[in-house]
């Protein structure tokens, strides 16, 4: 391997450091029970810090990204790994201000907004190091969101929360994750201006083309593809949230599962979210992204609505996190990718920042979730909710199919 190939795999690993620090939230789960149990909070409350940090993180991709485009992956994923070490570590105080409004403050706002600053410095200098199989190397990178539940989630249920507290957990999640960023920034860099892998041609059917033109982020706001993209993503990724929060209280609450057990529920998910994107963008090279995406999401939408009849024992749980896990990977290895083939690599950070926005559209299902809830004692009309979004999500990408020819 010469020293650009391993400089290039180097950046891949880097962003993979930097989306496993973003996607511990995602084993928030196996917190909401400890959290209700120890302070008399209600499920929605436990639930909301979730909910507040994929808001914040989604938000806080627009100026993470654009300082990104300015000052460089280095600079922002330092400032990041502050932030994140900051909302985590401030968190794990929640023992002396044991209120819900804390831990939105810290784990939501605080993390929200160092896990959008660092997950901005993933897919923009991947993609510029791998104009040759662009989707494949941005969901390796990206595949680290989805396995940090893998791990984290079980490991919190079954060894952290009963031996730590919730306090330590956060206090230990903290130091941690700011070390990896710490590694992750030493990493990362841009390739030097117009490089190419030596002897590759771009061939023009593929993503590897590239955009005609780079799009500024004003033109892509006045883009009606731009659009399109943007709800379809936010529509998709509702379901995808919403089971990351609530498997671990639908399979204790309603099916009567162990802690381990229904956490390990979030784990299959995660597995699925993780290691399927790969899968996704080595078959968005080879088959076309939109087409990957339809397929997938029309396939996430049957789960949903029907995952009242499907989740009634342990095995049938874990099929149904699983397809929904395959659905989120899709969505989250794919659009960063496409945003780079139809709007241009220059101005990546914000633009794909912009579309990342549809994520806080997304954020509000697990709350929603909760408190449907704890009104109703049922979680079937918010799955039932979350399909419908899928469906609708699919049939926007279909859209870019027949009338962009995507």
């Amino acid at each position: 391997m010469n020293k650009h190939e391993w400089t290039r795999w180097s950046v891949v690993l880097a962003g993979f450091v930097l989306a496993f620090v973003a996607g511990v939230a995602y084993a928030w789960g196996p917190m909401v029970l400890p959290l209700v149990e120890r302070f008399g909070w209600s499920t929605a409350e436990a639930a909301m810090p979730f909910t507040i940090f994929f808001l914040v993180f989604a938000l806080f991709m627009v100026p993470a990204g654009r300082l990104q485009d300015t000052i460089g992956p280095q600079k922002t994923c330092l400032l990041g790994a502050v932030l994140i070490f900051l909302g985590f570590g401030l968190a794990a105080m929640v023992s002396r201000l044991p209120y819900p409004w804390w831990l939105f403050l810290t784990y939501g706002f605080t993390g929200g907004m160092g896990a959008g600053t660092i997950y901005a410095c993933v897919a923009p200098p991947v993609r510029k190091w791998f104009p040759d199989i662009p989707a494949f190397a941005i969901s390796c990178a990206v595949m680290g969101v989805g396995l940090a539940g893998t791990v984290v989630a079980p490991i919190k249920a079954n060894s952290m929360i009963p031996a730590l507290g919730i306090e330590g957990t956060l206090l230990i999640i903290a130091v941690i994750s700011f070390a990896m960023c710490l590694m992750a920034a030493w990493l990362l860099r841009n390739p030097a201006e117009g490089w190419r892998p030596a002897g590759w041609v771009a061939k023009a059917t593929t993503s590897q083309a590239g955009a005609k033109k780079h799009y500024t982020p004003s033109e892509l706001l006045r883009s009606p593809v731009f659009w399109i993209m943007w709800l379809a993503f936010g529509s998709v990724i509702a379901g995808g949230m919403l089971c990351a929060a609530l498997i671990p209280p639908f399979g204790r609450l309603v099916m009567g599962l162990t802690p381990v057990e229904a956490a390990s529920a979030v784990a299959v998910f995660s597995g699925f979210n993780g290691f399927g994107r790969p899968v996704a963008g080595y078959l968005s090279d080879k088959f076309g992204v939109v087409r990957v995406m339809v397929a997938s999401f029309l396939l996430q939408a049957v789960t949903l609505v029907l995952f009242h009849l499907i989740a009634v024992n342990l095995v049938t749980l874990y099929l149904a996190a699983a397809l929904v896990g395959w659905g989120l990977a899709v969505v989250l290895a794919t659009f960063p990718a496409l945003t780079a083939t139809v709007f241009g690599t220059k101005h990546l950070g914000v633009n794909y920042g912009l579309v990342f926005t549809g994520l806080a559209f997304g954020a509000f299902m697990p709350a929603v979730g909760a408190a449907v809830y704890d009104a109703t004692g049922s979680f079937t009309p918010a799955f039932l909710g979350a399909g419908a979004l899928a469906l609708f999500g699919a049939l926007l990408c279909s859209t870019l199919t027949w009338k962009y020819k995507m």
